[in-house]
Order: structure tokens, then sequence, then C-alpha cells
């Protein structure tokens, strides 16, 4: 369906007139960045699924020559999940 870094459309655009987010967190909240203005929302997973109209890109095939607010790959943070906080 959808995964981290890909590029998504919902079923309304943004205030800012884009519909175009990239997935930057996925959990019980799914964490999005507009890539028109930037502006970043945390939404639930479930009410995620309502509003998600298609995957766009999946993170893969992302030019992000194309995207001035992607962030790439090595951009984004993996959660710590083993509580360990050596990793910081």
């Amino acid at each position: 369906m959808f995964n981290l870094g890909d590029i998504v459309m919902m079923k309304k655009p943004h205030a800012c007139g884009a519909n175009k987010w990239e997935i930057i967190r996925m959990g019980a909240d799914i964490k999005v960045k507009c890539l028109g203005c930037g502006h970043i929302v945390m939404i639930p997973r479930n009410e995620f699924n309502k509003k998600l109209k298609k995957v766009i890109t999946e993170a893969a095939q992302v030019d992000v020559s194309q995207e001035e607010f992607y962030l790439k790959q090595t951009q984004i943070v993996q959660p710590n999940i083993n509580g360990n906080e050596d990793n910081l």
C-alpha cells in the first residue's frame, strides 16, 4: 500500500494548494510533509487510510531534484525501538 518515503496524494489538497505529501514517519500515527510548502502534519493511521487517494511515487523512484521539500532516505532517522540512547 504505502511505505516510508513514498509521495502520496490525499483526497483534498493542502491549504497551500498542493496535493503531494511525503510520508516521513510511520507508526500508530503517520507523519506527512507537504511538498508544496513544507508543512508537517501528523495524522492517526486509520484517518490517514480514509483520506489517502493514491500513491503517486514510491520512495525508490522519487526524483529528488524535482521535489524541493523531499527528505532523502539518508535524512530520515529511524526510530530507536531498543531504548538505547547510545546511538544518538
